[in-house]
């Protein structure tokens, strides 16, 4: 019998699958792009992007890997010779000891906290996050059926957790805190002593400490004149999450890693996980990123974070003068959040308008959690300075309006 023309039923999608929320800055830059694309000038500033692109030495070392030679897989933890350049990077640069064996490469920071994720989270868990904080890790954990704790915090707390706000969003049911920090979509940093007692609390508990250090070399130095330390230097034990996109301008590369307990269970877990999800990171690409780590190429990106704090002056000064507070300014992370209340328009409709009226993408903060979802706004000051002054001017013109 012929049923090619018969009806057919339409398999139902997963349950994460339908419920899975946009991550709307993605949205906003394709929706700039379409604009582009039609002939429309847009300043694009609601991606975290820079736009250096990697070092020189790096795109040198990718080019020199199709010459033609193999490339098979790495061991699903990464190539050993890039998990002991990172562990000496972080001996050099954070003063901090890593066996590289406790280092697993991944496909992008992303896939760093998937595995996280998965290795720590079961159905009905809760996991306490700050509100605002990165979407994608609420999304993750929600794709595990573990429940999302979002913790409101404000400037008086630089919109980063501390452990009198976890203690009072605790639950019986609490299996993890994830931090960000610094933090997007604010730029701050967290106060190294509240990190610690957010630490301490946790691991009292045996809960997980998940911390996403993203963005930690592009921090300002401390007022000593030392780096902003990472998380691992008062709490060994925390899952550190980490990524080549930001400090090393590698965003499209998909290239990031993840520190783990020195924990045989944990490690040969995690070795499983990343076999299963994606095998292992794409090989010329590990190669490639070794370069990431001569002095040449970390000169380049100091340089890099440097411009980026000149970049910085621009939008606040900037922001200021438009009437746009910046309530923290940020000292990390190349975003700033500020609040668009006086201008009587909800951070969507405000971030629409702009788009469409004055041509500058932006991110609105029903990205980031419910808290400042309507209230403030993400510019990435990740673009260019003639690109941030040029989107200023725009933004105070559309400002008059309002």
């Amino acid at each position: 019998m012929d049923n090619s023309n018969a009806k057919r039923a339409t398999p139902v999608m997963s349950r994460r699958a339908r419920e899975i929320n946009p991550f709307r800055a993605m949205v906003f830059g394709e929706k700039a792009d379409s604009m582009i694309a039609s002939g429309i000038s847009v300043i694009k500033l609601s991606l975290g992007e820079p736009d250096f692109g990697a070092p020189p030495a790096v795109r040198d070392a990718m080019r020199e890997q199709y010459d033609g030679r193999a490339l098979p897989y790495t061991a699903a933890m990464g190539l050993p010779e890039l998990r002991q350049a990172i562990a000496d990077f972080y001996r050099e640069r954070h003063d901090l000891d890593i066996d590289p064996k406790r280092i697993c490469i991944t496909a992008g920071g992303s896939a760093a906290l998937l595995l996280a994720t998965a290795l720590t989270i079961d159905p009905g868990d809760d996991v306490i996050v700050a509100d605002p904080s990165y979407p994608c890790n609420r999304e993750l954990v929600r794709s595990f059926e573990g429940n999302v704790i979002d913790v409101p915090t404000s400037a008086a707390t630089r919109f980063h957790l501390n452990a009198d706000l976890c203690e009072r969003y605790w639950t019986d049911r609490t299996k993890a805190v994830m931090i960000t920090s610094p933090s997007n979509p604010t730029g701050t940093t967290i106060d190294f002593d509240v990190l610690a007692g957010v630490c301490r609390l946790a691991a009292s508990r045996g809960a997980w400490r998940i911390v996403d250090e993203t963005y930690l070399d592009l921090a300002d130095r401390e007022p000593d004149g030392s780096e902003v330390r990472s998380v691992l230097a008062c709490d060994p034990d925390a899952i550190v999450c980490n990524s080549f996109s930001k400090f090393f301008g590698m965003t499209g590369w998909r290239l990031g890693w993840a520190i783990l307990p020195d924990d045989a269970a944990v490690l040969e877990a995690v070795d499983d996980l990343a076999t299963n999800y994606y095998l292992c990171a794409h090989t010329p690409t590990q190669h490639a990123a070794l370069a990431c780590f001569t002095p040449e190429s970390l000169a380049e990106c100091e340089a890099r974070r440097q411009e980026l704090l000149a970049r910085r002056h621009i939008v606040i000064d900037g922001l200021k003068r438009i009437g746009l507070p910046v309530e923290v300014e940020p000292n990390g992370a190349f975003y700033a959040y500020f609040n668009i209340e006086r201008t009587g328009l909800d951070a969507w409709t405000f971030c629409e308008r702009a788009l469409e009226e004055a041509h500058v993408a932006l991110t609105p903060g029903r990205d980031f959690g419910a808290a400042t979802a309507d209230t403030h706004v993400r510019l990435s000051y990740a673009a260019s300075r003639d690109a941030l002054s040029e989107g200023l001017k725009r933004l105070g013109r559309f400002a008059e309006t309002l």
